[in-house]
C-alpha cells in the first residue's frame, strides 16, 4: 500500500510531507482508461491532494483540487479525505499530446496554462474554504507552490512525478514531495533547503533507485536534523453508493425524474470517479418523482 511519512526539523525551521503514490495512480489509469499523459497529470494532482489533504487536522474534512488550464484534456479533479485517501477524475482520460523534446510527457501541453488551480477544503460544517490561483505552468507542481505562496503565504516547495513506461503505456511509479518553511525558520535554514532542492533528483528517479519515502525526505533536508512526526497508509478510495445517487436524483424536479432516459427500463448512473454503474428502475423513479411532489406540494402549503 501506497503510504505518506509527515517529519519536521529538529529546530522547527520546516515541515516535509514525501509520498509513494504508485499503487494509487496506478489504480486511477486502470479504472478510467488513461492515456500516458493523462495519467501523468491525474496522477500528479491526486499525489498532491493526497498529501495536503492528510495535512487536515479534522477527521471529516476533505480538500478539492481542480484545474482547468484551456487544454485539451479539460478539467482535472482530485478530492483527498483527511487521511490522505483519494479520487479523481479529467475530462479527457484518452488526451493525446506530442512528447517534449527531451522526450518526457508533455503535462502542461494537456492541461494549458490558461486557467486557474482552485482548492476547495471542506470542515463539514459550514461553509467550505475556496481558494484559487492563475496557473503558472500547467506542470501542476509549479501550480501548487504558487498557490501556497499566493493564497496562503507560506513559502513551499512541490516536486511531483509519475513515471510510465514508454513501452506500455502502465504507470510504473509516483510520488512527491511537499516541503514548506515555518515561522520560525532562518535565512540560512531557507538557504540550505535551497542549495538541496537545486541538486535533488526527481521524484521518480529516486523510487526507482529503490528510496524509501524516508530517504527521500532526508535527502531533502540534508544538513537538517529531521524527526518523522507520523505515517499514513493511503490509496484509491471513492466514496460514491447507491444510496448517495438516490438521493442526488431527489433533488431534480419530479418530471425530470419521470422522463430520464432508460434502457431496458433501467437508468443508469456512473460514478466519475470510479467508474461504477448504479441502475435505477423506471418503477423505482416514478415512486421516487412522486415522493418529491408530495415533499414539494406539502412545503409549499
Amino acid at each position: 500500500m501506497d503510504r505518506i511519512i509527515r517529519c519536521i526539523t529538529s529546530d522547527g525551521a520546516l515541515m516535509a510531507s514525501a509520498i509513494d503514490s504508485s499503487d494509487t495512480v496506478y489504480t486511477a489509469q486502470r479504472l478510467h482508461g488513461l492515456s500516458a499523459t493523462a495519467s501523468a497529470a491525474l496522477g500528479r494532482l491526486l499525489t498532491a491532494a493526497s498529501v495536503m489533504g492528510a495535512m487536515q487536522k479534522q477527521e471529516h474534512a476533505t480538500l478539492t483540487l481542480r484545474i482547468n488550464g484551456g487544454g485539451p484534456i479539460g478539467t482535472v479533479t482530485a478530492i483527498s479525505d483527511s487521511h490522505g485517501n483519494v479520487r479523481g477524475c479529467v475530462d479527457n482520460p484518452n488526451v493525446d499530446v506530442p512528447l517534449k523534446p527531451n522526450g518526457k510527457l508533455d503535462v502542461s501541453a494537456a492541461v494549458g496554462t490558461d486557467g486557474r488551480l482552485g482548492v476547495i477544503r471542506s470542515y463539514g460544517t459550514g461553509e467550505p474554504y475556496m481558494g484559487q490561483v492563475e496557473l503558472v505552468s500547467g506542470e501542476i507542481a509549479e501550480d501548487i507552490t504558487n498557490y501556497y505562496a499566493v493564497s496562503e503565504q507560506i513559502p513551499t516547495v512541490c516536486a511531483l512525478g509519475v513515471l510510465v513506461d514508454p513501452n506500455t503505456n502502465g504507470v510504473l511509479l509516483a510520488g512527491g514531495l511537499l516541503i514548506q518553511v515555518l515561522p520560525g525558520a532562518l535565512p540560512q535554514d531557507i538557504e540550505k533547503l535551497e542549495a538541496n532542492i537545486a541538486t535533488l533528483e526527481p521524484v521518480t528517479t529516486m523510487l526507482a533507485k529503490g528510496m524509501t519515502v524516508e530517504q527521500m525526505a532526508d535527502t531533502a533536508l540534508t544538513g537538517f536534523e529531521v524527526e518523522k512526526l507520523e505515517e499514513i497508509p493511503v490509496h484509491y478510495a471513492c466514496t460514491c453508493s447507491r444510496e448517495k445517487y438516490y438521493n442526488a436524483l431527489a433533488t431534480l424536479e419530479p418530471d425530470e425524474i419521470d422522463t430520464l432516459p432508460a434502457v431496458d427500463g433501467k437508468v443508469e448512473a456512473v460514478c466519475p470517479y470510479c467508474c461504477r454503474k448504479y441502475y435505477f428502475t423506471k418503477e423505482e423513479l416514478h415512486e421516487l418523482a412522486e415522493i418529491v411532489r408530495e415533499k414539494r406540494k406539502n412545503v409549499s402549503k
